[in-house]
């Protein structure tokens, strides 16, 4: 098996006809499947095409031989925002068919995604009341938008993740997910959980402990030093990769949202970081997080 991204399309659209394919509903069936929108808006992340109507151009005449229909642009947005569901459940089930789901080490970090750069954007957003101004210490930046909380292995491959207003404490959020997922969360025995300073507190360690996981953390100016944390500078560049893969290869921050159901912009990169991992681990590839393959 090759590694280019008709392989990768191929592979994706029979896995998630295989697992995924729901009952036949009533009525016209959909000319385009719910397999091929996925595979569609996979090929649109990993093409770095962050426009849609410069994407179905793009798609209408160098992709015709793998997909028979193309919607138009209201069409095609339309049906990719009310797939949201769909593609949350794609990527976990991407997860659970490579090996890295067996890995009991996870990582947790959060980054900036702004959905806006000026005042009259802000008022006018339909993510008023949802997204919020924060602060991107890395960057020294104030930005408006969200937060992405990722949960990945020490690989990259996604595990959990939210996007959440940045006034939010870190704590409360990543506490929020492992309740929601807690179902999941059980089905890994003794998970090591890497994160950085901002995640520190008794109360959430404790919490942590209830769900069967230790926390490795940094120590605080005020704290002694904990056990584990020379070794987590090197794990922190792992993390810093992953973000660099969305933000760097997989534009992250031009996803363009501008609404609550804008969400799935984000999704699709997630997707394409997931789907490419899991096509490299089964294919043997060197690099198991590498994009080149696809990306062209």
């Amino acid at each position: 098996m090759t590694n280019d991204i008709e392989t990768l399309l191929t592979a994706l659209y029979v896995k998630i006809d295989d697992e995924l394919a729901g009952p036949r509903r009533l009525g016209r069936p959909p000319v385009l499947t719910d397999s091929e929108l996925v595979c569609l808006a996979l090929a649109q992340s990993l093409l770095g095409f962050t426009s849609e109507t410069h994407w179905l151009r793009y798609a209408g005449k160098h992709l015709t031989g793998m997909f028979p229909y193309f919607p138009q642009q209201s069409g095609y947005n339309q049906r990719l925002r009310s797939a949201l569901g769909l593609v949350k459940r794609v990527i976990r089930m991407l997860a659970k068919s490579s090996d890295f789901w067996l890995d009991d080490c996870w990582i947790v970090d959060s980054t900036p995604v702004p959905c806006g750069m000026s005042r009259q954007t802000v008022k006018r957003s339909d993510l008023a009341g949802w997204a919020g101004y924060g602060y991107c210490a890395s960057h020294s930046r104030f930005y408006w938008g969200l937060k992405l909380y990722l949960v990945c292995t020490p690989s990259g491959m996604p595990i959990l993740w939210v996007l959440a207003d940045p006034k939010i404490g870190e704590r409360e959020v990543l506490a929020s997910m492992l309740e929601v997922e807690a179902d999941m969360v059980t089905e890994h025995d003794g998970i090591l959980l890497i994160s950085d300073k901002g995640f520190a507190g008794r109360a959430f360690e404790t919490l942590l402990e209830e769900h069967g996981i230790t926390l490795l953390r940094s120590s605080r100016k005020d704290e002694k030093a904990r056990y584990g944390e020379p070794m987590l500078k090197k794990v922190r560049q792992l993390i810093e990769s992953v973000n660099d893969t969305l933000k760097g290869r997989l534009d992250l921050e031009d996803h363009g949202g501008r609404s609550c159901a804008g969400a799935i912009r984000v999704a699709q990169r997630i997707l394409a970081m997931a789907a490419a991992m899991w096509h490299n681990n089964a294919t043997k590839a060197p690099i198991t997080r590498s994009l080149i393959a696809y990306d062209h």
